[in-house]
């Protein structure tokens, strides 16, 4: 069995490699070739559900009383388009491209995890599924593993996710019951009219001020047709149209996101902005087209699964490094996939550095201490689940 020290060594040099090198979503052949092999050296079959996740599975070898149980576990291994100033040694090598969310880390995690697990083999029965998942940060990457396969054979029954927290002090875990994040949507506006000569606004359609009063009307949306207590969020990100200072434009863009954590409220929320834009646009003579793009759904713990992984991060840290989060984020995570079609629970390590800094920062990085134990709280939900 590989000791606590050398475990938190390689985790180290594994989770610095993966760091200095990489790679965008659906890019990461450099990094499931490195994990791939990594197992390979330990022993630990792997296989490749599509062309840049991996997974590797850990049979247990005890006898089973009943059915054999597959738990799941969850890490995501692509990084963003982003210049790193962090100027670290192992500080990223591609320029515009930097591991700003932690990824590297979750990777780190779920390997030590399943070398740890390994070692063992005897205490358990049933499967640990680890699925390093890519394209975390943009639409499809949890859907994609899913479609090829990963949940099955064998089928898995209840599945955890795992993710650094820079605002949780190193060595700490993190647990929401019920809603923890937010959906993820997309919407896409484009508002149609007549352009004429600025002086003249009377003979054309103001596709600028239409937009304006849209995105004013978006408000009303959150606080005036949705139950209060529940949380959503409307923004809009972009907006573009007319490119001279005396032509009304004829057409406007704009882009937003929306965010809710009640999968009700979710699915309403697309019919009520519509509705706001056909009111607006008909108001003014104008035209448009909507697109609608659900990216994630919200993310809700399971409270049968949030309960083990609670006792057992106790078992491991003790009850003052187990923490119980208040407050769910707006922030999406595409691990409410897979939540989807099974039980599971999501699962935040606390990273913070004494200097902490925001995912997606170009100065995010993360204390490396935690690496181990929070490979040993993951490892240890896996034998209580299956053992």
């Amino acid at each position: 069995m590989i000791s606590k020290t050398q475990l938190q060594n390689t985790l180290v040099k594994v989770r610095r490699h993966i760091h200095s090198n990489p790679e965008l979503g659906n890019q990461e052949f450099s990094t499931t070739a490195y994990l791939a092999k990594i197992f390979k050296d330990f022993g630990i079959k792997t296989y490749r559900p599509s062309k840049t996740g991996l997974v590797a599975q850990i049979n247990g070898t005890a006898k089973s009383s009943g059915k054999n149980k597959c738990l799941g576990i969850r890490a995501d291994i692509d990084a963003l388009p982003i210049q790193e100033n962090t100027k670290k040694p192992y500080s990223s090598k591609k320029p515009g491209v930097m591991h700003a969310c932690g990824h590297d880390a979750n990777s780190a995690i779920a390997l030590g995890a399943a070398l740890l697990l390994n070692g063992r083999k005897s205490e358990f029965s049933g499967q640990a599924k680890f699925i390093f998942q890519p394209n975390e940060e943009t639409a499809g990457g949890a859907t994609g593993m899913i479609d090829s396969g990963v949940l099955k054979n064998p089928s898995v029954d209840a599945i955890i996710g795992i993710h650094v927290n820079p605002w949780l002090a190193a060595g700490t875990v993190g647990l929401k019951p019920g809603e923890m994040m937010a959906s993820v949507d997309k919407f896409t506006v484009e508002i149609l009219g007549r352009g004429t000569h600025g002086a003249y606004p009377h003979k054309g359609q103001d596709t600028i001020l239409i937009a304006a009063q849209f995105i004013n009307l978006l408000q009303s949306v959150v606080s005036r047709e949705i139950d209060p207590v529940e949380p959503v969020v409307i923004s809009v990100g972009s907006i573009s149209g007319g490119n001279m200072f005396n032509v009304l434009a004829d057409r406007v863009e704009l882009c937003g996101t929306v965010r809710t954590l009640n999968e009700a409220v979710h699915k309403n929320v697309r019919k009520l902005i519509e509705r706001k834009l056909s009111h607006v646009t008909k108001a003014y003579g104008a035209k448009y087209t909507f697109k609608y793009d659900v990216l994630g759904h919200p993310l809700k713990n399971d409270p049968v699964i949030l309960e083990l992984c609670r006792k057992s991060a106790v078992k491991v840290l003790g009850a003052g490094k187990v923490k119980v989060l208040n407050k769910p984020s707006m922030g999406g995570e595409d691990f409410s996939e897979y939540l989807r079609l099974v039980p599971g629970c999501f699962i935040f390590f606390g990273s913070a550095c004494a200097e902490p800094y925001p995912w997606h920062s170009e100065f995010f990085d993360i204390d490396e201490r935690m690496l181990s134990s929070a490979s040993a709280v993951v490892s240890g939900i896996a034998l209580d689940y299956l053992g």
